[in-house]
């Protein structure tokens, strides 16, 4: 019985409207009514109109494996991540950058695909962005090893980086930046302003166009103030490299009384430590640290940081992208200015 009444139910569900349906109630042929949805070519605005006044009547849906044979579209965009699981799972850069994308595609039926390009793994990463799987790729946390913008330079993927790639040439590019060099001297000054005289670096990667700016900025800040240079060691953006390289910092250069570290992450390493080490931040020790993503305001003490907007430049990358996707040209580099927040660390 109860498999009677589930097929009496299912003879009475309304069959779902089909695209002849449509054509025959705008009047028009069963390709006009299918242009007309897929992008209105070749479609007068009388047809299209009908057209559309059709699908709003019948409640039609297009089918998504048909209207990407006609498209040759996928409806799909790649956000490629050259980094590996737990760091895409940990780093609230991430979650930053997805957030501003989404909002970039909420008016389109546009979908996301997460692609970890994990180390040794960019050619399959490469391959799977040709073959046609999606439409598009933003790129974040780009390394110069990955290659990726040279790969996708050469090809005819439509793509936007978030952040300036290392290894093709700047003006064949389309990406969104912060000025990091200018972001790492505003950093350096602030200290310097605030009367450090030996004042140190955690760098970020030099693999990375983040890690080499910021680093830059810092020189020209201690250069203009005519202070020593020496005090550099080199983290990778994480937690646990920035309490590593602050111990090695502080073994070296025990006299350090500022610091400009390139992340928040690595800066929340680093207080751990050179609180362990019986300095008090910020009366011995002044510390700047660079993202003031949510990290920054909850250590202890809260954290002075360099603003990287970092949902603001997804979201714009993922205009961008749309706009490829359109047929519009690769526009110029699209770079954010930095901004400092003065917190209780420095």
């Amino acid at each position: 019985m109860v498999n009677n009444l589930g097929t009496r139910g299912e003879s009475h569900r309304p069959a779902a409207p089909t695209l002849e349906q449509v054509a025959e109630r705008a009047g028009v042929s069963r390709s006009t009514a299918s242009r007309a949805i897929n992008g209105g070519l070749r479609v007068s605005p009388e047809a299209l109109s009908a057209v559309e006044a059709a699908v709003a009547d019948l409640g039609y849906t297009p089918n998504r494996a048909a209207r990407s044979l006609v498209t040759r579209r996928t409806d799909s965009i790649a956000l490629v991540v050259p980094e590996p699981d737990e760091r895409v799972l940990s780093d609230p850069f991430f979650a930053g950058t997805l957030n501003g994308l989404s909002t970039s595609l909420a008016d389109s039926d546009i979908q996301v695909v997460l692609v970890i390009a994990r180390p040794g793994e960019s050619e399959r990463t490469i391959r799977y962005l040709r073959n046609g799987h999606v439409d598009g790729a933003i790129v974040v946390s780009h390394h110069r090893d990955d290659e990726l913008d040279r790969a996708l330079l050469a090809s005819a993927v439509p793509n936007v980086f978030v952040g300036r790639p290392l290894s093709a040439p700047d003006e064949h590019v389309q990406y969104v930046d912060t000025d990091n060099t200018e972001g790492g001297r505003l950093a350096t000054q602030h200290l310097v302003d605030r009367g450090c005289r030996r004042i140190g670096t955690i760098a970020g990667p030099q693999d990375m166009s983040a890690g080499i700016d910021r680093l830059a900025g810092w020189r020209q800040a201690m250069s203009a103030a005519g202070l020593d240079q020496s005090a550099v060691v080199h983290g990778d953006f994480t937690i646990a490299s920035g309490a590593t390289a602050a111990r090695e910092l502080l073994a070296a250069h025990p006299d350090v009384d500022g610091i400009f570290i390139a992340s928040d992450l690595m800066a929340a390493g680093a207080l751990g430590v050179i609180t362990e080490l019986g300095r008090d931040v910020p009366g011995d020790v002044k510390v700047v640290g660079y993202d003031n993503l949510g990290v920054a305001a909850s250590t202890s003490p809260p954290l002075t940081s360099v603003i990287q907007p970092v949902i603001a430049m997804a979201r714009a990358a993922g205009a961008r992208l749309l706009d490829q996707l359109n047929g519009a040209p690769a526009g110029d580099p699209l770079i954010f200015a930095p901004e400092l927040v003065v917190r209780a660390s420095a």
